[in-house]
């Protein structure tokens, strides 16, 4: 437990029903890799009896468990920043507790690994996910890729390692709103990507709606690119410019035919049009703003209510 080879992240929600099935598939999927390693489990303020369950298996299993309980739910991302911040291994794998990402592909991640890669992403070869996050995935990924230029086939894979290079550059930029795989992949020398298989939740619900998605989205595109302000901006030139132009020809028909009120219901669109670019534009940067603010506070990230570890004497 003093220096594994291996760390395994999984946050944990609300996971009771699916708890007993990773336990029982996790620890011998580990077992077979033949490597050291210790297992993070991160409860973010679960409501339900996780806590309980998670303290159960680090009596079970002390040697290789480790708990982290947050006091609140601060969500995915902060669970996933608090493992990296207590880990110890030398490569570094994070999973989802529903078993949608099988324990026993984490070993395609180390054999990329071995090859030299620094970086393992991982592509779902089948999704078990309802067709709307299979749609939407998609076209957040070519969106994103075209403004930040970082590639990532399944953005929504839980399921990758990580070098510890890696992860103590993460950990030491402290930023507050990140998107996690996407930080990684700027960090890393050498990347890669490999095809894992996927299955539909053990039990529960996925804890990402479609509002979560979308904020998810946000802050892989204002965390990672300066274009949509750019975009905006030009945008905001050429409306300026055919708007000039437009009051230019009705000055000029008012004095050649004279006055007419058959184009009103024609500006009042125009204005709306105009309005409504405004007030995108008054939301994007209102984003950005958004993630100055919570950067300048500096508030802690998190706040842990306690860490289930064994302790060595030395």
């Amino acid at each position: 437990m003093n220096d594994p080879q291996l760390s395994v992240i999984i946050p944990v929600y609300n996971e009771q029903a699916t708890l007993a099935a990773l336990f029982a598939r996790l620890y011998p999927a580990l077992d077979a890799l033949g490597v050291s390693y210790e297992i993070l489990f991160v409860n973010d303020g679960s409501r339900d009896h996780s806590a309980a369950l998670l303290k159960d298996q680090f009596l079970a299993r002390p040697d290789v468990t480790r708990v982290i309980l947050f006091n609140a739910n601060y969500g995915q991302h902060m669970a996933i920043m608090a493992g990296f911040e207590y880990c110890r291994g030398e490569r570094i794998v994070t999973m989802d507790a529903d078993l949608q990402n099988p324990p026993e592909e984490i070993g395609k991640l180390l054999a990329a690994m071995d090859q030299g890669y620094d970086y393992v992403g991982s592509i779902r070869q089948t999704r078990e996910d309802r067709l709307w996050r299979h749609l939407a995935s998609k076209l957040m990924n070519r969106l994103r890729e075209r403004i930040t230029r970082i590639r990532m086939t399944d953005q929504g894979c839980m399921l990758r390692a990580y070098s510890r290079p890696i992860i103590q550059a993460i950990v030491a930029s402290r930023e507050v709103s990140t998107y996690i795989p996407a930080l990684a992949y700027t960090f890393a020398a050498n990347p890669t990507e490999v095809v894992v298989a996927h299955a539909g939740r053990a039990a529960g619900e996925s804890k990402y709606s479609l509002y979560k998605l979308i904020r998810l989205n946000f802050d892989l595109v204002t965390g990672f690119s300066l274009v949509p302000l750019q975009i905006f901006s030009l945008a905001g030139i050429i409306l300026a410019l055919a708007s000039a132009a437009f009051v230019t020809y009705l000055a000029i028909r008012r004095l050649v035919v004279g006055p007419e009120a058959e184009g009103l219901f024609t500006l009042f669109g125009l204005d709306f049009f105009l309005m409504g670019i405004q007030l995108f534009g008054i939301g994007l940067l209102g984003e950005y703003v958004g993630r100055i603010y919570l950067q300048v506070r500096e508030r802690p990230r998190f706040t842990i209510q306690a860490v289930l570890e064994q302790r060595t004497e030395g």
